[in-house]
């Protein structure tokens, strides 16, 4: 987790952690833009929105997904977000889960990423924020 003194030094930014539970929890992830590396679908808060949904509308444009979103956040993840100035600004994101239910076959994003589903164990080590596969693997031992 972020410390809050050092939240205040970093933009913010919403996340969805998309998921779903049959037959197992499976974890889906996306490739970033640019670096191609494996992400949780995420974006900058949107005005007239709250948090959860503005994650939900990330995770349908940047992975094609549809589904029930919580409202409250799993936690947050600190990262560095590479500008398409080059400049590298630190972001915090907050995670917030979301139960598959529609996974589209086209999709807004869908020739700029690919996406995948992981064991929560594999997005874990997928991805590159320390923080964030704390997160997944949390929300993996959380019951029910």
């Amino acid at each position: 987790m972020i410390e809050p003194d050092q939240e205040s030094l970093r933009d913010r930014q919403v996340a969805a952690l998309c998921y779903r539970t049959s037959p197992r929890l499976e974890i889906l992830l996306v490739t970033s833009r640019e670096t191609r590396r494996w992400v949780t679908p995420k974006g900058w808060p949107m005005k007239g929105k709250r948090d959860h949904a503005a994650a939900a509308i990330e995770a349908f444009e940047e992975a094609g997904v549809d589904g029930v979103v919580s409202e409250e956040a799993l936690g947050s993840f600190g990262y560095e977000k590479v500008l398409k100035t080059t400049e590298i600004r630190p972001v915090t994101a907050a995670l917030y889960p979301l139960e598959v239910i529609i996974l589209r076959e086209d999709w807004p994003e869908k020739a700029q990423r690919q996406r995948r589903w992981f064991t929560p164990a594999e997005a874990a080590e997928a991805v590159q924020e320390p923080e964030l596969a704390a997160l997944i693997l949390g929300f993996a031992e959380k019951p029910g």
